[in-house]
Order: structure tokens, then sequence, then C-alpha cells
């Protein structure tokens, strides 16, 4: 290739790619637009972007591929995924649209730089002998479609920036240039076509099994070249987008349920007081007398937590839900939680320091509260939190009497380990982040409507409530335990004869 003919394809290369990314911005400015005031005159896309829940749950053509009965998913392509593989990972109309009009007009430009390239000798013309011969025969038209590429991506990027604000009212745009940014270079194969070339195909794997003292020649270490450190600094920058619009959702979703709780914890109106109020749990206990005789007496200890601890523990979840959880990054929920429990114990702190006294109940009530959240969430705490948390529960047990606090304690740690156990598919993603269930620390007793004894493995089951001990004898007994027996009698005369025989087998 001549010099002439060398400046003449930087210049269209550069043309075209600042023209593709002005495209993407101009649909991404539309895209916000319709955003911003995402109500019912809205499109029904933007809809689905301020409600991922149901865009999850409804039904649509796409879901399943027309060949998924009989084409594998390690056979299909990146363009061929099904609707339900979108869902799975919250990847919304908006964000699929904007992606695959990235990656069609990439596309397009790899294709036209062919006409630039020697001709080849076989009759392909796919694009992965296109790349390998823009790359390999041609490295000028590759380095200049590598770096306009990344300045298209770039120029994104700052676009996307300009529009990251925190809008308490509005987070709907920061959601969707989060998922944006996260799924930009799995969703566009040909923006990493351009970048990496060739070295987007996978290396053959060796056949036999090599001497030892030999590493193959997959397995030695290699030297990245530029490509592959341009490549990895793009999706580093898309992350840091991402994480940065994630961060901004999270503050702001924080700030706006902790300050109702703060509101509901510091106000000391009788009628406050009274809405707050939940269930209490009249139990007998039996004391001994000096002269040794035995006397029973009642006492009241809350058996639920303070509405606006559950109305935290709830909004959290909603929200979570509402936005697909199960496809925002962990740091980012683990984040979240983590501000909601120091934020919460801030407001115990100013509930000490205020004026008004606390009456035993109250205080009764405010320590369960506080010990439900710290079982529940304070597995996420920052470091020191626990030493916060202990000093508040200290001062809260100062106003209650010392003999009642060591009468009560035991019966509070069974009724959090009841509420702990029945709220745990409630509480989803909040109680299984970082270790499934190692939240259940105080749950010492089996509930007898528990069915999950007859379960080998807790972890399979990880939407179901967990039962703390194992109820099963060792596999090698191959029995399952006596109280175990009867629920499975109760579920064989509710069911058809192949249950019947499947539950009689696994009593064998």
């Amino acid at each position: 290739m001549d010099k002439q003919t060398f400046y003449l394809l930087q210049a269209i290369t550069k043309e075209e790619t600042e023209r593709i990314s002005s495209s993407c911005v101009e649909l991404l400015s539309s895209a916000l637009s319709d955003l911003e005031g995402c109500g019912s005159s809205a499109p029904p896309r933007a809809q689905l972007e301020a409600d991922v829940a149901s865009f999850l749950w409804s039904e649509s053509a796409g879901d399943l591929l027309s060949d998924a009965a009989w084409v594998s998913v390690a056979q299909r392509g990146q363009q061929q995924r099904s609707g339900l593989a979108m869902k799975t990972q919250a990847l919304t109309p908006c964000v699929q649209s904007l992606c695959s009009s990235l990656d069609t007009q990439l596309r397009a430009r790899l294709d036209d730089l062919q006409h630039y390239l020697p001709p080849q000798d076989s009759g392909e013309t796919s694009i992965t002998v296109l790349i390998m011969s823009l790359f390999d025969q041609s490295p000028a038209p590759g380095q200049a479609l590598r770096q306009g590429s990344v300045a298209c991506v770039r120029h994104i990027l700052q676009h996307i920036r300009s529009q990251l604000s925190p809008r308490p009212d509005n987070l709907t745009p920061v959601l969707f240039l989060a998922r944006l940014c996260q799924s930009m270079a799995e969703l566009c194969p040909s923006l990493k076509q351009c970048i990496l070339g060739k070295q987007t195909e996978s290396q053959p794997t060796p056949k036999g099994t090599p001497r030892q003292g030999k590493l193959p020649r997959s397995s030695r270490p290699t030297e990245a070249s530029p490509a592959q450190a341009q490549w990895a600094q793009v999706k580093e920058e898309l992350l840091s987008c991402s994480m940065e619009a994630y961060r901004i959702w999270s503050n702001a979703l924080s700030k706006v349920l902790l300050d109702r709780f703060g509101t509901a914890l510091l106000s000391q109106s009788p009628g406050t007081v009274l809405s707050c109020a939940t269930c209490w749990e009249d139990v007998e206990i039996q004391e001994e007398t000096e002269s040794g005789s035995s006397v029973t007496s009642t006492i009241r200890l809350p058996a639920q937590p303070s509405w606006f601890v559950q109305a935290l523990l709830f909004g959290l979840c909603v929200e979570v839900n509402r936005v697909g959880g199960q496809a925002v990054p962990r740091a980012t929920l683990q984040e979240l939680l983590q501000t909601c429990v120091c934020q919460a114990l801030d407001q115990y702190t100013r509930h000490k320091d205020s004026v008004h006294p606390v009456t035993q109940n109250r205080a009764l009530q405010l320590l369960f509260d506080l010990r439900y959240l710290s079982c529940t969430l304070g597995g996420k705490a920052e470091e020191g939190g626990a030493a916060q948390v202990q000093e508040a529960c200290d001062w809260l047990e100062s106003f209650i009497d010392p003999f009642d606090l060591d009468v009560f304690t035991p019966h509070m740690n069974a009724n959090l380990s009841r509420l702990s156990q029945r709220t745990s598919v409630l509480l989803g993603l909040l109680t299984g982040l970082e270790k499934q269930y190692s939240s259940r620390s105080l749950v010492h007793s089996q509930e007898v409507s528990n069915i999950l004894p007859l379960a080998n493995s807790n972890i399979r089951f990880g939407l179901l409530p967990l039962s703390s001990s194992s109820s099963r004898k060792s596999k090698s007994s191959g029995r399952t335990s006596e109280t175990s027996r009867p629920l499975v009698r109760l579920i064989l005369t509710q069911n058809d004869s192949w249950n019947r025989h499947t539950f009689k087998q696994m009593e064998i």
C-alpha cells in the first residue's frame, strides 16, 4: 500500500468512526429524553426501562429461538442469543437496540475495508478471513480502525458521563446508562474484532497429555500485545462508568429509604409509636421460689420488628428486584447494604443523643429491631460496624431491668431465629450476597412445617427457607429421620401415585 492510499484510508476510517460515534450519541440522547418523562405516555421500551421486573416476567415471541430444541447454546454465535438469555442479564430492549446499532455500523465498516485488501486465494469472505487479512497483510488499516474504534467508545463514554447526575425523583436514566456500559463490550462483538483483530479467535486446544516438566504452549505466560492492552483498557473504562452510575443509584436509594426510617425511629408521639407497633408474644415461664416450689408467670416479648424496619428491608427488596437485581454487580449490592447498615446505626446514635426517655417496652422493641437488622445485614457492614451495633445494644439494654433481661434473652433469641428463617425468602438478595445463608447464625431450632429436611443439599434450593439443623441421618444409613416421616406421609396422601412411589423410594 502506497503512502497516498494509506493517508486516504486513514482519513476515511477516522471520518467513518466519528460518524458512528455521533450517530450513537444521537440515539443515546433520544433514548434519554424518552426516559426523562417516563410515564404512561412514554414509549413502551422506555416504560420497561423504568420497571425492568415487568420486562423480565413478561412473555415475548423471541424468548426461545425456533431451533432451540436441536441447537445447543455452545453452538450458537454471539448474535444468536434468545430473549430469555437477555432477560437473565436484565438486558432491556433499549440497551439491546443501542448496542445492536453500534455493532451493525462497526461491522459495516469492516466490510468496507475489505476493498482495500489484497485478493484472497480462497473463496471465503467471512468476517474472520477479513479480520485476519486486515491485521496481517495490511497493518496500517487495522491500526487506523483500532484507533478509530477506541476513540468512538471514549466519545460515547464522555457523553454518558456528562449525563450522570443524582436525580432522586427519576433514577431510570442513570440505571439505563449503567446497564448500557455494563453490556456494551459483550453485545458488540464487532467492537472487539475492530480492536483485537484475529486475536479474538480462540487458540486450538492441544490434543494429548503433555509430558511432565513441559508446559503446553497455551499455558505458557505470554506478554499482552498493544491491541490486547487497549481492549482491556476499553473494558475497564466501560466498567468504571457503569459502576459510577450504579453508585449514584445506590446512594440515592439508600438516602430515601433511610430518611423514612430515621423519621419513624426518632418520632416519640404516641400515635407514631402505636402505628409502628407489631405483634408481641406471650410466653409462660416457670420460676423457682426460695421454698422450692415453682411459680408460673407470663411475660410479653416482641415477635416482629417495627413496621419501619420491615418497610426498610421490604423497600430494598422491591427496588433491587425492580431494576433486575440478578444483573446488578455484587459489589454494588454490597455497597448498598453497607450504606444502609451504617446509616441505620447513625439513626440509632441520634436516638441515643435525644433527651426523650425510653421505657422498658420501647427498649425491648428497639433492641429486637436492631438485632434483627444486624442479623440480616450485619455481615455486610464495614469493619467497626459490629462494635457500633454492640454499643447501641448496650445502650438499649441499660433501660431494661437486669433480672428481666436475663429471663427475656433466650426467648428473644428464639423469636429472632424463627423470624430470620421465615423472612429469608422474602429478603432474597439481601441475605445471600457473600455466602448463602451465612446470616442465619441465630437459627437454632427447626420449625415443624419446614419440608427441607428432605433435601440432600441446602445450596440447591436457594429460593426456599432452609433448615439450620439437619434432620437426616448420614447417607450411609439411607433413611429419613423419624421426625420427617409423618410429613412425608402427609404429602403422600395429597399427591398422585407417581409422587407416592417417589417418596416411598426416599423412605427406603
